[in-house]
């Protein structure tokens, strides 16, 4: 997942039974060497202690009361992602593998999918029938530990249905195959109490029983309020600057080796690569190298609605470096020297950004968009490229090397 995962105490694996669902609190696995070591089940009785998706209820029966959504945060095939500014979820479905249609999965994850998001759409009472998800993270070198990361609600309100619910092809082994993309919002609950998961999962009306407020509104009201929480720091580390998966290594090291003769060559694919970041940019043309002015290219990102389009200027600036020589000042100094009244900056680099650039970056205000390494390796990612021969071919197609 891209946001960072929280640290801190675990709850005891004995008291599992007894807590509430706090945000971001870590929820401690056993020790006994077996499944039962999993904290998911002893937190929501009746779901299982295995898969991504784990129901309380059949989704083929249509009698989910509650279903759980657990990511590990690491697959980079199916990279789910929290938004911790948003707070929007993306989760991928369980049908990874060729061979079966979109909703016939063992766990009928998809078909839970569908189901919830058609419900959502739909009147108070249908609302009332989309399960409660409750979204837990795998707790990174914790055993088996988990993080509890929010209620969530399919779909948002900034959101069409084409961006809440998308059937998205994939391919293995030469093999295609379809998968949901879902979009979720977690809702503005810093808790979810004990005596409300007890209620639903035995069978209570969700709406009673210490039912959480944002719950109560989107389902009699369909109004939806998501979780915001805006970054304190705006410093991001060097090792936060770069994937750490090896097969994200393997894609930005593609990328340099593609462009290592011809390194002029990075200007073209780092628009395309802000175009996937970004995708509201217009026009966006690379300069000539000799007359650049200190911006690889300019363009302008569009707003407004269709019927009345707005066009803000910005430029570009570009570097194709090795994962060890990270962006300086002088560098980002050469492109805010050329920014003009108005208009906004975008720097790309393969690499990373010092310190002391994002310091005099944030501290004095400057429009620019800092893009790092992993930037590039998760918005590949997240368009469907998935290993370093995916990127060989994605750029010798568009970014052809004499």
């Amino acid at each position: 997942m891209t946001a960072a995962s929280p640290a801190g105490p675990c709850v005891p694996f004995a008291s599992l039974g007894t807590a509430d669902l706090i945000i971001d609190t870590c929820y401690a696995g056993g020790s006994s060497g077996h499944a039962g070591d999993d904290p998911i089940s002893k937190l929501i009785p009746r779901v299982g202690n295995q898969g991504g998706f784990r129901h309380c209820g059949s989704p083929f029966q249509g009698t989910v009361k509650l279903s759980v959504l657990y990511t590990t945060g690491g697959e980079l095939d199916w990279p789910d992602q929290l938004d911790l500014q948003t707070g929007v979820f993306t989760y991928f479905g369980d049908n990874r593998t060729p061979g079966r249609e979109l909703h016939e999965t063992s766990r009928g994850g998809n078909l839970l999918l569908r189901d919830a998001f058609a419900a959502a759409h739909g009147t108070p009472a249908e609302r009332a029938e989309v399960p409660p998800f409750l979204l837990f993270e795998k707790a990174p070198e914790q055993g088996r530990a988990v993080y509890f990361r929010g209620l969530l609600v399919p779909g948002g309100p900034t959101m069409t249905t084409d961006d809440e619910l998308a059937a998205v092809w994939r391919s293995t082994g030469g093999r295609r195959f379809q998968n949901y993309r879902a979009r979720f919002t977690v809702l503005d609950e810093g808790k979810v109490p004990r005596s409300w998961i007890t209620h639903v999962v035995n069978g209570g009306d969700p709406l009673m029983g210490d039912c959480p407020p944002a719950w109560h509104a989107w389902v009699t009201s369909g109004v939806c309020t998501p979780l915001l929480a805006p970054s304190t720091t705006l410093i991001r580390k060097t090792a936060d600057q770069l994937p750490a998966a090896p097969q994200a290594k393997a894609m930005l090291e593609a990328i340099r080796k593609h462009f290592q003769s011809h390194p002029h060559g990075f200007e073209a694919c780092a628009v395309a690569l802000w175009r996937l970041i970004a995708p509201a940019t217009g026009r966006c043309d690379v300069t000539r190298p000799s007359r650049d002015g200190g911006r690889d290219a300019i363009g302008e990102y569009i707003l407004g609605p269709p019927a009345d389009r707005i066009a803000i200027d910005f430029a570009l600036e570009a570097k194709c470096y090795a994962e060890t020589n990270g962006v300086g000042v002088k560098e980002v100094s050469r492109l805010i020297s050329r920014l003009r009244h108005r208009n906004f900056g975008v720097f790309v680099t393969t690499s990373y950004f010092a310190q002391q650039v994002q310091q005099e970056v944030r501290e004095d205000q400057h429009p620019i968009a800092l893009v790092c390494g992993r930037d590039i390796a998760e918005a590949l990612l997240n368009h469907g490229y998935k290993t370093s021969s995916d990127i060989k071919v994605w750029l010798d197609k568009n970014f052809p090397v004499s």
